[in-house]
Parts: structure tokens; C-alpha cells; sequence
């Protein structure tokens, strides 16, 4: 599983970074690669509920396996693209494998937890965040030697292929009832009766996703312009910014699955919700570099475990529950979407900092309804 969540960092990582290189190559304006992007934000939504309803049929792990390895390849038609229309249908085909895969990985790894009866989701996410610097990293040394786009898309593909395969040999391994292990929640032997889930509890699950994936996404996309624009720092500076609420989210996944195991899910969502509250107040409220470096790193290890628990609860809902993470992961990347938007046209309004507290209320809201990720 941890090789999947890798690939999955990588491809992604390897987009973003060649945006420019296709902006380039086909010739297309800033408005028309926003069109592409939304493109394939509608492919992955899509994506996200076919696979919902596969994983619940035929199990999650080998459609994890089948999405991610389809994600490896799908990343090369979109950065091999010369026209606007090669761009947006390689982008939809892509989007369509992210969502597929982001999915079926969550719920695939919802049933590793089960299995070895421990809090892992936080972690797999953690390998996410790293693989995405990881991924950023070899496409600089791509840069770095003068290789063309189309090559660099072929040799992550082919690494991401590699890795796929060997995360499938290692998956041969588990039990073939692995997949449709019943969730402690969605039933009974001894009464013979499966419990009801509260569409209420789903509504609120979706809506906790949404708030922790919109402060996340304000913090990646306007993080490093905040140092800029509200406190005059140069880009370096505001890479470190950038960079302090990156790496304190990705340090923090590692560590939340224990704590979650020790005080349980509501209590890591309630209190990484109330330090996010802290961080984001900080950072609007900072005149200085330092402290709203600090407010940033503080914000994302109080964002880490938030979206991991959500996931995680939704998974756990008992029969059909990967159709519900699916609807879950489908509204929250919905916020990752249009949250940094919001951000940009309040600031338009106001100015930066005024519009950081948008996030800053959602985390607020995310601390008053843990009780929703109860197991």
C-alpha cells in the first residue's frame, strides 16, 4: 500500500511541476490551462464515483492496484499534448485515474487497518506528502539535465509502473478475503443484523472533509504568496513558508496513527483542529516572517490528521462504505477545487490575511463536529 500512495505522489508532483512546460508546448493561455485543470478535476470526480462502486463489488486492493498503475500511464498523453485538445482529453484521462485511484487506495487502506487492527491511514498519506516532494525533486534534476517533458513523463511512468508491480507482488501475499473483511461497525454476527448508518453522519463527514481539505488547499496555494504579498518577503522566503506548513503536515501524519491508536480519532480530529485554529490566527494576525512561519508549521500539524480520520470513518460504515468514502473523497476534492479561489476573490475584496480566515473558521467548524468520526 505504501508504494501506491507513492506513485500517487509522484505522478502528481510531475503534473504540477510541467504546467508551464505544456502552457509552453501548446501555445495555450493561462485561462484555457484553468479550463484544462477543471477538465480534469470533472474526470476525476467522475472517476471518483465508478470507483466507489467497484471497489464495494470486487474489492478495493486490486482496484487500487489496476487505478494507480493506470495513473502511472495516463500521466504521459497530457505532457506529450502539441494542441489544447490533446491537452484536454489526456487531462480528463487523467483526472479519471486520480479519482479512480485516490478511491480505492483511502478504502484499500481503510481495510489494512482492520486487518492489523491499528490506526495506519495517517501514514499512507504521510508517504503521499513525501512522494510529492520526491517527485518535485527528480523533475528539478530533469530540468536540471535539459530533458524534454515527453522524456521525463515516460521515466516517472515507467519508476511509478515498477513500483505498482512490486506493491501488487507484495499484495499477492494476503489472504484473497482480505478485501471484504465486514468493518466492526457495519454488523453483527451475534445479532445477525447489520447496523443502519445515519445519512446525517455521512452529511457530516462530507462536510468535515470539505473544511479540512479547504484550509489545506488555502495553505498550499496562497502560503507562500501571503510572505509575499502581506509582509513584502521575497520568493525564497515564501518558499519557506510554504515549505514550514508542508513539512510540519507531512512530519505530523507520521506520528498521528499512534496517537490516534492511544486517544482515539475524536480527539485528534478535535484538537488538530483547535492548533490549526491557533496556527491560521497566527498567521493572520503576523507582521513578521518568523512568526508566520511558525503559524504555517502550526497549521499543518493540526491539519495532518484531520482528513486521514474522516477518511478512515467513512470507511468503516459497514456495507457499501467504499461507495460512501467515495461521495466522502468526491466533496472534499471539491474544496481543493474551488477553496483557493474563494481565497483569491475575497482577497481581491480585502486583502490576504482578511481572506486566511475563511480556513481559519472551517477549522473551527471541523473542531465542533469530531464527534462525527466516533468508531
Amino acid at each position: 500500500m505504501y508504494g501506491l500512495f507513492a506513485t500517487f505522489g509522484i505522478v502528481l508532483a510531475t503534473w504540477a511541476v510541467h504546467l508551464p512546460a505544456l502552457q509552453t508546448a501548446t501555445g495555450i493561455s493561462t485561462s484555457t490551462l484553468g479550463t484544462i485543470l477543471l477538465i480534469l478535476g470533472a474526470g476525476a470526480i467522475t472517476g471518483m464515483r465508478v470507483s466507489g462502486r467497484l471497489a464495494d463489488r470486487f474489492g478495493p486492493r486490486w482496484v487500487a492496484v489496476w487505478t494507480v498503475g493506470a495513473m502511472a500511464v495516463a500521466i504521459v498523453p497530457p505532457l506529450a499534448a502539441t494542441s489544447w485538445q490533446w491537452a484536454a482529453a489526456g487531462a480528463f484521462l487523467l483526472g479519471l485515474a486520480i479519482g479512480s485511484a485516490e478511491v480505492a487506495m483511502n478504502a484499500a487502506a481503510v481495510v489494512a487497518e482492520r486487518l492489523y487492527e491499528r490506526p495506519l491511514l495517517a501514514s499512507f498519506h504521510g508517504v503521499f506528502s513525501a512522494s510529492n516532494v520526491v517527485g518535485s525533486l527528480l523533475s528539478a534534476a530533469a530540468f536540471a539535465l535539459h530533458a524534454s517533458t515527453l522524456t521525463t513523463a515516460l521515466i516517472a511512468s515507467g519508476v511509478c509502473l515498477a513500483v505498482v508491480t512490486a506493491a501488487a507482488a507484495a499484495m499477492r501475499r494476503c489472504p484473497e478475503d482480505v478485501d471484504v473483511a465486514v468493518p466492526a461497525t457495519g454488523g453483527t454476527a451475534a445479532h445477525g443484523a447489520a447496523q443502519p448508518v445515519s445519512r446525517g453522519r455521512v452529511a457530516v463527514l462530507c462536510l468535515l472533509a470539505f473544511l479540512f481539505l479547504l484550509a489545506e488547499g488555502s495553505a498550499m496555494d496562497w502560503s507562500s504568496m501571503h510572505a509575499q504579498r502581506e509582509l513584502g518577503e521575497t520568493p525564497a522566503a515564501g518558499a519557506l513558508a510554504f515549505g514550514s506548513f508542508v513539512g510540519a503536515m507531512t512530519m505530523g501524519r507520521f506520528c498521528i496513527d499512534r496517537l490516534s491508536a492511544r486517544y482515539g480519532p475524536v480527539v485528534i480530529v478535535r484538537c488538530g483542529a483547535a492548533v490549526a485554529v491557533v496556527g491560521l490566527a497566527t498567521v493572520v494576525m503576523s507582521t513578521t516572517l518568523p512568526l508566520t512561519v511558525v503559524g504555517w508549521a502550526l497549521t499543518g500539524l493540526g491539519i495532518a490528521g484531520g482528513v486521514p480520520q474522516v477518511f478512515s470513518a467513512a470507511g468503516n460504515l459497514g456495507d457499501g462504505s467504499a461507495r460512501r468514502l467515495s461521495l466522502v473523497v468526491g466533496i472534499g476534492y471539491l474544496a481543493i477545487l474551488a477553496g483557493p479561489g474563494v481565497i483569491g476573490w475575497l482577497a481581491e475584496v480585502t486583502d490576504l490575511s482578511t481572506a486566511l480566515i475563511l480556513p481559519m473558521v472551517a477549522a473551527v467548524v471541523c473542531a465542533l463536529a469530531a464527534p462525527a468520526v466516533r468508531r
